[in-house]
Order: structure tokens, then sequence, then C-alpha cells
């Protein structure tokens, strides 16, 4: 089928533009910008709202194998589908842990059945993502991974992670790292300073991220690993992050919306939904955050997906489970930044979809002729009430709850077919 999207708004990434247009659809690929429809096209008229390319949320945790009942491929992908994320990138942190071309050759087969938008997979980096034994990299590469990480489980076994980076540079493959230090922030709940100690938690240094992401650039100096590091949240970090950039090592890295459009203030009365990995920050360094994606220091925004069910967050907060949904929350939430005059609409979806697809070697976040017709058309600024059930996911730990927002998706293209929207 050929599609011909009318009276758009087209959000070019690639070009930082933002300008009435029109795109041709076919097989699957974009065609044809600003042209007339073809004979015989199904015309779409966009109303004037936005049309970009779909997201590519970097990070996601979904629960098969073992957590099912947080997340499931079919309740991530229909999420994913109504938030305007048409790329997965799911996360190994599994029960087990996807760390054999096995377990990675199973989610993949699920993924493709259950999900309506693409999933990706990373692997462990280690066996078990316990640090110690690296995983058969090689093989997994072969078997579809798209990168390495043991996500939260920092090795603290630095010969071993330097053999990891070592092997992983040797077959070209991607680590995504997670700065932090294991000592300083073990049983940490929040950040710690004022708050933190008016309200009895215990908390984590803003420099034990730092301390992490020094490691990890000086063992990419050392092995030459491509190497991205998945959440930088803290204003410490970014003066190594750019001496890194400047020294010419293949370094990128990404925040989480919500350390972009939230701070430490709002965990407020020991609200367990605001319970994140890395936790909160001070208004600062969210600021601080919000000024590095502008200025392309930090390269991607992602949802950093974490399900986790009612009876895991409804703990006292230093026992609570951390993370948040955030797939269907993820545009809605970046409308913040783009109305409060801090990015454009293209700085947008450049750090959520050109940049993780370029990073990870995909096609996707482009509306250049022959890319994939990925394509998520959006209202900025209808407004609405955000209400946790009415997600997709499974979890409903949002910490937008009944918040106030604008940004609605209107539809959602995989490959030219209708994912989401009437």
């Amino acid at each position: 089928m050929t599609l011909h999207f009318t009276n758009a708004r087209l959000i070019d990434p690639a070009t930082l533009a933002d300008a009435p247009g029109s795109l041709t659809v076919a097989d699957g690929v974009i065609t044809a910008r600003d042209a007339a429809a073809p004979e015989g096209a199904q015309v779409i008229d966009c109303g004037g709202a936005c049309l970009a390319p779909g997201i590519v949320d970097w990070g996601v945790k979904i629960g098969e194998p073992g957590e099912r009942h947080r997340e499931s491929f079919r309740s991530a992908g229909l999420a994913a589908a109504a938030g305007g994320v048409t790329t997965i990138i799911a996360r190994p942190d599994t029960a087990p842990a996807i760390d054999t071309p096995e377990s990675l050759e199973f989610v993949t087969r699920r993924a493709a059945e259950a999900s309506p938008v693409r999933i990706r997979h990373m692997a462990a980096l280690t066996k078990g993502r316990a640090g110690r034994e690296m995983t058969e990299i090689g093989f997994l590469l072969d078997a579809g991974a798209i990168a390495f990480t043991d996500v939260e489980a920092v090795s603290t076994d630095t010969k071993a992670l330097s053999r990891a980076f070592t092997y992983a540079r040797s077959c070209g493959a991607l680590v995504v790292g997670h700065p932090q230090e294991p000592g300083l922030s073990k049983g940490a709940a929040v950040t710690s300073g004022k708050f933190a100690s008016l309200r009895g938690l215990p908390g984590v240094h803003p420099m034990a991220e730092r301390m992490g992401l020094d490691r990890d650039i000086a063992l990419v100096e050392m092995t030459g690993v491509r190497y991205h590091a998945d959440q930088i949240t803290s204003a410490r970090s970014l003066p190594a992050l750019e001496r890194a950039k400047k020294n010419g090592f293949d370094v990128t890295a990404g925040v989480s919306i919500h350390h972009l459009t939230l701070n430490e203030i709002d965990v407020g009365d020991y609200r367990t939904f605001f319970k994140l990995t890395p936790p909160l920050r001070s208004e600062e360094d969210r600021l601080a955050m919000v000024a590095a994606v502008a200025d392309g220091v930090i390269d991607v925004i992602c949802s950093m997906h974490t399900p986790a069910d009612e009876e895991s967050k409804r703990l006292p907060y230093e026992e609570a489970a951390s993370g948040a949904v955030g797939l269907q929350t993820l545009l809605p939430a970046a409308m913040r930044l783009y109305h409060a005059g801090h990015l454009s609409l293209p700085e947008l979806w450049r750090a959520m979809a050109l940049n993780p697809a370029r990073r990870l070697g995909l096609p996707q976040g482009r509306l250049s002729l022959g890319a994939p017709a990925d394509l998520v058309l959006f209202d900025p600024d209808a407004p609405f009430v955000m209400d946790r059930f009415s997600l997709l996911s499974k979890s409903k730990n949002t910490p937008f709850d009944g918040q106030r927002m604008e940004g609605k998706v209107l539809a959602t293209f995989v490959g030219g077919a209708r994912v989401f929207g009437a």
C-alpha cells in the first residue's frame, strides 16, 4: 500500500528542520517528500499535526522471561505504539539474564510474535550479570545482540571488565555501561544532601556517578572499545564526558526523561513512584542535563522503562523497588522541555530517534528517502491529565500520575503499517 501524508508539520532530526510538508510511503519505506500524491495512494490528512520519525527507546526492561506479570512483549509493544515508540531496545536484566545465544534467540522469537513494534535486544556483558566471566560476545553478536550491558549490576572486578571490554573491541561490539561506584551507591535510595537528611533516607553522593564514569572511560582508553553510558544524571560527570569526546574516544551517553523533567524534591513525602536508579538529582543537576542534551554532550534521551508491580512499590521508600514505566509517557514528558523553551522538537527527536539509531547502526530515526517508514503523528499541544490506569503497560508505576501534561500521539506506523490510532 502507498500512503501519502499531507498537511503535516515535518520534524526532521537530521536537518533540525521543522516545517510544513508532505511525505510519501510505499513498500514500507519513505519514497518522496513534498511531492504530489501518487495515483491510487491512500491520502492521510495530518491536519497540521507533527509527523516525525518513530522514537527509538534505548534501555527498556521487559519481563520475559521471569517477570511476565510485570511486563510482556505484547503489553510493552502496545504501550510503545501508543507512545510513538517504534523501536524498543530491550535490556537483558531478565530472570534468567539474556547471556547465551539460546536465550537471545528465544526472546527474539517471542518479541517478533507478540509485539506490534520492532524490538532489538541487548545481551549481558558477563554471565549472569555477575561481573566475573564474560559472555560469548561473538556468538551473541551472530545471534542478533545489538549491544552488551550488565545494566545496574556494576562489576567490582575491574580486571574481568577490562577483558570483556578488550574482547568486545575485537568483535566491534558496543558496550553499555552504568556509571556508578558500586560501593558508594549500595543501599542508597535518594541523592545525598539536605533533603535526604530531612527525610532520614540513605543517600548516595553524585560523585559516585563521576567515579564510575572515570573508571569506564579509563577502560575505554585502555581497550579502545565502543562505549555508551546509559544514564548521566549529575553535572559533576559532564566534564569527564566532554574530555573523553574531545580526546577522540568512541563514547556516547544517555539520560532518562525522568532525570530531565523531575528533581529530588518530587520525592516529597516518600512517594515511591519517584524512586529511580540513579536517584533523582537536584534542580541544578536537572538543568545541567537539559543543557548537555541541547549542546550534544549527552546524545540520547530514553525512558529507562522499568515496570514494577504494586506490591513492590507499596512499601516503605527504602525498601520499595526502583524504576518507573515510561514507554507511553516519554513523548508527553519530552513536550515539557519543548514548551519550556529548552529544546526544539527536532532537537528532541535527534536525541530520541536519530542518535540512538545511528549509535546502534539502525536505519530508523530519519525522514530521509529510503528510510523505514517508522513514523509518529502527534499533537504537541494537546492537553490531558495523566491517569496511570489508562497506560497499556501491565505495570502502572509512573511518577506522572495525576499530572497535567501536553502532547498526544495520534497515530503510529511501523514499516508503513498503522499500529496505533484510528
